[in-house]
């Protein structure tokens, strides 16, 4: 039987119905400037909408690349059988929804090697056409809407506690374990906390150079968050703390909201009018400060573009209430059941664009 070649670099990818943007990964993938021994693994979540027979196309003509199958359809379990199929002595993960310098990789094993981190990766830029996609682009490197973690600033180096995909030694995959199977969203942040827990170093750095595709309208960004906020319950369940405390901020927001109205509907109904007055002012108060903070917060977004201004508080806003209600979703059903809900199946598992 014939030996397969050593590979310096695997990369993987788990994808699933991708067919628009599949062709613009894989010419990100070929047009890699690697020097060292290279391979790429796919691993397809059964797609039905043609993405498989583009894959399989390119499969055949390009020894580089692996089509493998991923039946369980999420990203966690496709990437986890990309790693274990892998050759390479490092591993460097890819998103279907991005593309990539042709220094990518390169700059990764480099920066890997130079800073003996554990994990290395660029920080998330983006890119965006239309108005409100560049609104939504814009913020997502707010403070205000996503809480400050530092992927969202490009311009930041140094050690981090989570980077957007990320590039490992494979050895160090197999010593603190793979992304958790269970988890449909957040599997990164979960496999990067475990390592930072675990004593492992996490770099960011801007030389990594990659750009991500936000989502283009606001109802697939409320979708895309509320499942951020869900799953993020099981990730605090597994681990018992936060790996931050601004993961809880959108949820006690939305809380307290929703506590001062209650609040006013029970004072209305019992004619407590010196309750309903005090329930009142202090709603009032704490909107006026967001409208506030939120008005300051896209004048700043928006400042070398300010055409996307009128735009950005309504997306603040769907940032903050999406999260805010799949987290509380969340607490609701990771209480009630012990592992993934059963309800699961449906608007907390499908990922869709």
């Amino acid at each position: 039987m014939c030996e397969l070649p050593a590979m310096r670099v695997s990369i993987v990818v788990a994808c699933r119905n991708e067919r628009n943007g599949i062709r613009d990964l894989l010419e990100s993938i070929l047009s890699q400037d690697m020097t060292e021994p290279w391979e790429a693994i796919i691993a397809d979540g059964m797609s039905t909408d043609g993405t498989r027979e583009i894959l399989n196309e390119c499969s055949t003509q390009n020894s580089w690349l692996r089509v493998i199958d991923n039946p369980e359809y999420i990203v966690s379990t496709g990437l986890n059988s990309a790693i274990k199929a892998a050759r390479g002595e490092i591993i460097i993960r890819m998103d279907a929804h991005t593309k990539y310098a042709s220094g990518y990789c390169r700059t990764c094993v480099d920066v890997l090697e130079q800073t003996g981190a554990d994990n290395v990766g660029g920080p998330a830029r983006t890119r965006a056409n239309t108005l409100l996609g560049r609104a939504i682009s814009a913020a997502y490197h707010s403070r205000f809407s996503t809480g400050g973690a530092r992927f969202h600033d490009v311009d930041y180096r140094g050690w981090v506690d989570t980077v957007p995909y990320g590039c490992w030694r494979k050895a160090t995959l197999e010593r603190f374990g793979l992304f958790d199977a269970s988890l449909v969203r957040n599997q990164d942040d979960e496999l990067n906390l475990r390592l930072v827990r675990a004593g492992a170093k996490i770099w960011q750095d801007p030389r990594i150079v990659s750009w991500y595709s936000p989502r283009a309208n606001l109802s697939r960004l409320f979708y895309q968050y509320f499942q951020y906020g869900y799953w993020k319950v099981a990730v605090i369940r597994k681990h018992r703390l936060p790996a931050s405390w601004r993961h809880l901020v959108p949820v006690l927001w939305l809380l307290v909201n929703s506590l001062l109205l209650l609040a006013m509907a029970v004072a209305k109904v019992t004619a407590s009018s010196k309750f309903f007055v005090l329930a009142s002012v202090l709603w009032a108060c704490m909107a006026l400060c967001y409208v506030g903070t939120s008005v300051a917060a896209a004048v700043w977004a928006g400042k070398n573009q300010w055409e996307i201004l009128p735009y950005l508080p309504a997306v603040f806003a769907t940032y903050h209430l999406s999260y805010g209600m799949g987290f509380t979703a969340g607490l609701f059903s990771f209480w009630k059941h012990s592992d993934r809900p059963s309800t699961a199946s449906n608007i907390f598992t499908r990922i869709t664009r």
